[in-house]
């Protein structure tokens, strides 16, 4: 006996479309007119389209695979995008974006993600079953490699550049984010009998988050009367992660990232220099002739890199101690208070510092290699003790950061762009880069970099709509 089953029409499967696509690439890319009606009337995914159709999907390696369908491949891409959604939405957890997608099915369709057919519903596909799990999420921002999320933003630094011209990125700012870990360490209102900061006492919620210092002061503030100095406050001290950042403005557009890093706390700010210029440089494709940054960046190796005669290149970092004052002669030798150059009686190599580099001693001219005086001219106090000493670097740089006009008209144009990074930084935070709810660095660095690709692409599409 034949049964026959009449289908209300509002539940009648649509006609499947099959993308004219290669299969890691997602169908958001196809044209309006491919689109299912579903998906053309769903307002949420026609609104993030045009910021998603402008990442170069063509970078990320075909396939990942998904044990919970029976290894069935799916595209790198729909996790990617996916990502993108959770933080262009700002869905604190994983668990939000799944509830998101079920409520949203056009995303899980235009993303890419495989569909299993369901005759029965609306949409043709299966919505849980095409969807994976929470966890399933969860890992696999943990298992990307960094370094495949890195040529995404390799490959919008290219198209910025082929479309604003050589003068994109020729002024770079450099700063560095502090980033939360998600521990109870960081809770000051959750109990912890002691340990609380001790370095040694590693939070069990992240094993690899590290002890670092926020705001430190160089100096602590006078203490009141009946409050020891040693109790003073001079930082506040947290578990967790910072982001290094270059970005570069674009006038009458807004500000770009060109490079970002992400260490654990402990690390300095200086530390972050060179990996980010590193990308810097090779993105553009040659070395940008001015920097800007905090007094965190107040290192000689920073104007080394900067200097240059050719193009009349500098650092615009203002000294961490504005009280000092250094001079020089035309030979390059240190002068003392007296206005003597200091004689120089050897050198070594430092070893211990960040960046290995040579040193050189300075001694008193009147005292060295013979005393030639009784007496120094300005009568100053280091006179009986063997007089004045000087330990610095022998590099260029060690003494352009002293002699760098910080009143110029030059330097004060330059020094005004370091605020680019900060407007990137105030996006980020809109974005929740401060308080991840992640518990692993690769994981939350892999968000870093999915964060400022999303704040280039909202740049990118805002460039799109004014031309």
């Amino acid at each position: 006996m034949n049964f026959h089953i009449n289908i209300p029409s509002f539940w009648k499967r649509p006609p499947l479309i099959r993308p004219q696509l290669p299969r890691h690439l997602p169908r958001l890319l196809l044209a309006s007119q491919h689109q299912p009606d579903f998906v053309q009337q769903c307002q949420v995914t026609q609104s993030i389209l045009p910021c998603l159709a402008l990442v170069d999907w063509e970078q990320l390696p075909t396939t990942l695979t998904n044990k919970r369908t029976g290894w069935q491949t799916v595209p790198l891409a729909a996790y990617v995008g996916s990502f993108l959604l959770k933080l262009d939405q700002r869905l604190p957890t994983f668990g939000h974006l799944h509830r998101f997608l079920r409520r949203h099915p056009a995303l899980i369709w235009a993303l890419g993600f495989p569909l299993a057919p369901e005759p029965l519903s609306p949409y043709a596909f299966n919505i849980e079953a095409s969807l994976p799990t929470q966890r399933h999420f969860s890992r696999k921002l943990s298992e990307i490699p960094n370094e495949i999320l890195q040529n995404l933003l390799d490959a919008q630094v290219m198209c910025l550049q082929q479309r604003l011209g050589d003068g994109f990125g020729q002024v770079v700012s450099l700063d560095t984010k502090h980033i939360l870990s998600w521990v109870k360490e960081n809770n000051p209102k959750a109990y912890i009998e002691e340990g609380r900061f001790d370095k040694t006492r590693q939070p069990s919620g992240d094993p690899d988050c590290k002890l670092g210092c926020k705001r430190r002061r160089n100096q602590k503030t006078p203490t009141t009367e009946g409050k020891p100095a040693r109790n003073n406050q001079v930082g506040e001290y947290y578990w967790g992660y910072a982001s290094g950042t270059a970005a570069t403005k674009v006038k009458g557009v807004g500000e770009f990232v060109l490079a970002e890093v992400t260490q654990t706390f402990d690390q300095p700010d200086v530390s972050y220099f060179f990996p980010l210029m590193d990308q810097v440089e090779r993105r553009l494709g040659f070395r940008p002739p001015f920097g800007t940054a905090d007094a965190a960046f107040d290192s000689f190796y920073v104007y080394d890199y900067f200097h240059s005669e050719e193009h009349n290149g500098f650092a615009a970092v203002p000294l961490r101690n504005i009280n000092q004052v250094r001079t020089f002669d035309e030979a390059g030798r240190p002068l003392c208070p007296a206005g003597l150059a200091m004689a120089l009686k050897g050198t070594f190599i430092n070893r211990t510092s960040l960046v290995q580099h040579r040193r050189s001693r300075y001694a008193c001219p009147l005292l060295y290699p013979e005393p030639v005086a009784e007496c120094c001219p300005i009568d100053h106090e280091k006179w009986s003790k063997g007089g004045c000493t000087l330990v610095m670097a022998t590099a260029a740089g060690a003494r352009i950061r002293y002699q760098l006009d910080r009143e110029s008209d030059a330097y004060q144009e330059v020094y005004k762009q370091r605020t680019a990074v900060e407007r990137i930084f105030s996006q980020a935070v809109a974005l929740g880069i401060e308080r991840p709810k992640l518990r692993n660095q690769l994981a939350i660095a892999n968000q870093n970099t999915l964060t400022y690709i999303l704040i280039n692409l909202r740049a990118m599409l805002r460039l799109d709509e004014s031309c």
